[in-house]
């Protein structure tokens, strides 16, 4: 039997290739529960209008500050590897139009919910926000601070292609008001960059986060992917190595997701390019160790933080949380999304936006908030829910507690999920006793598989393929 050897967090942890091969399965990267497959047509601008309706009578989530996300789906050139709503192309006069419609969403869904509602984060995401130019980023946060109060500690942050920025955008960003900013770098190794069409040189990635560092950001992250063609472990240790050079705050290192039947851009990628699931388990094992060799605490599946960071801080004190941009030191409130394919919360309800500029300038004309999809959550939804992220972000299930909040016994509700967690507690992979159980070192390689035990919709019409490699 080949076994693939690995030291994490100086402890040895032997994952066999039949392991691996077991657990090369698609699954749900649960930033949200129930997933976004799940989200129905039926709920639209009158359900979701609805749930704002009960946040501002004050009888949903009102105690905690709202999160806000933005999506800008612009980028100048396409990344093969990409999976995000984008729209490639030189005519910025399509930004301009976009960023009027996104005025016009933001009015729209602050008449519904009240102005000055309280905000702790704020995110742009995309494609690449720093596509808009300074003049047009200024104008959108002028928008954004006249609808809404932003704490004095909020986090402000915005995802940065490096290829866009120099410094002196940085200069302005902060001027802006971020206070937190994303490097997408997702490797260094030239071949790598080629073979999937997004070319940066290290000394430029390097040059940007020793001028932000100078600025005064309060966070600098970098996105990494592994299991992208042509990557080997040997050259994504090299890609480490420059990374712990760098010293980002925070790491985000996600496994490359090869769906091309959904996403058009990854048929561009050649299948036998890419690295098997024992190479990427390599990859993942050796960033670890190297990462915590070098001061990171592994958060859990795609995240590192210094030690000092809040993130960290987070973690180990149980205050962890995760929404659809992944780990989060934010507790678990409302999240108002604008833009086209954006995802929200709000009460329990998730939504998500129309996906195409038409569609979305189309509602808006009608004078709907351009949600196409959503659900309500059950109160079953909501007690998976709490399991599974639980599972994700505190890797471990104190059964009383469950049963405190929800009212139920744990081991009666939950029997035959119980029993399929016995052949993890057999692997290694989760410890348990009589008070609950505990998801092991060589256990977060496999969180996904654990915590989909508690997801319920795989066991009806799911169809696994519209989900990565867990692996």
């Amino acid at each position: 039997m080949h076994t693939q050897s690995m030291e994490v967090g100086q402890k040895m942890h032997i994952i066999t290739q039949e392991l691996i091969e077991q657990y090369d399965i698609a699954g749900p990267r649960y930033t949200s529960y129930p997933t976004a497959d799940r989200f129905v047509n039926a709920f639209d601008h009158d359900q979701y209008t609805n749930a704002l309706a009960l946040r501002r009578k004050g009888l949903t989530s009102n105690v905690l500050p709202l999160s806000i996300y933005i999506h800008i789906p612009f980028c100048q050139s396409l990344c093969y590897y990409c999976a995000c709503n984008k729209i490639i192309t030189k005519h910025y006069e399509r930004a301009l139009n976009y960023l009027d419609l996104l005025e016009r969403e933001i009015e729209l869904q602050t008449n519904f919910l009240g102005s000055k509602q309280t905000v702790s984060q704020l995110h742009l995401g995309g494609g690449s926000p720093t596509y808009i130019n300074d003049d047009d980023l200024h104008q959108l946060m002028i928008t954004l601070r006249s609808k809404f109060n932003f704490t004095l500690k909020a986090e402000m942050s915005i995802e940065i292609d490096p290829r866009t920025v120099d410094p002196s955008r940085l200069v302005h960003l902060k001027d802006l008001g971020f206070n937190r900013i994303s490097f997408g770098v997702q490797d260094f190794d030239q071949l790598v960059q080629q073979a999937v069409h997004r070319v940066q040189p290290f000394d430029q990635v390097k040059s940007l986060m020793q001028a932000a560092r100078t600025i005064g950001f309060e966070s600098i992250n970098t996105d990494l992917i592994y299991g992208l063609p042509k990557q080997s472990a040997q050259s994504f240790n090299k890609t480490i190595g420059k990374i712990i050079e760098i010293s980002p705050d925070r790491i985000a290192m996600y496994g490359y997701a090869h769906l091309p039947e959904k996403f058009k851009p990854q048929r561009k990628i050649h299948a036998q390019e890419l690295p098997t699931a024992t190479e990427k388990v390599a990859m993942l094992a050796n960033a670890i160790n190297s990462l915590e060799s070098n001061g990171y605490v592994y958060i859990g599946m795609d995240h590192f933080a210094k030690g000092s960071d809040s993130l960290a801080v987070a973690k180990n004190t149980g205050r962890l949380h995760r929404n659809f941009q992944g780990y989060s030191t934010q507790p678990d409130g409302d999240l108002l999304a604008f833009g086209v394919s954006s995802i929200g919360k709000v009460g329990a309800t998730y939504s998500q936006n129309a996906k195409t500029i038409e569609e979305y300038e189309d509602l808006l004309d009608q004078g709907q908030i351009p949600i196409i999809k959503g659900i309500r959550l059950s109160r079953e939804d909501l007690l998976r829910r709490t399991v599974i992220m639980s599972i994700m972000c505190q890797g471990e299930i104190v059964y009383a507690s469950v049963e405190f909040d929800y009212l139920i016994h744990f081991k009666e509700v939950f029997k035959h999920e119980l029993e399929k967690l016995e052949v993890f507690c057999d692997q290694g992979l989760i410890t348990m006793d009589e008070k609950g159980f505990k998801v092991t070192e060589m256990g977060w390689y496999f969180v996904r598989a654990i915590a989909m035990q508690f997801d319920k919709y795989l066991n009806f019409d799911f169809e696994k393929n519209n989900f990565s490699k867990i692996i």
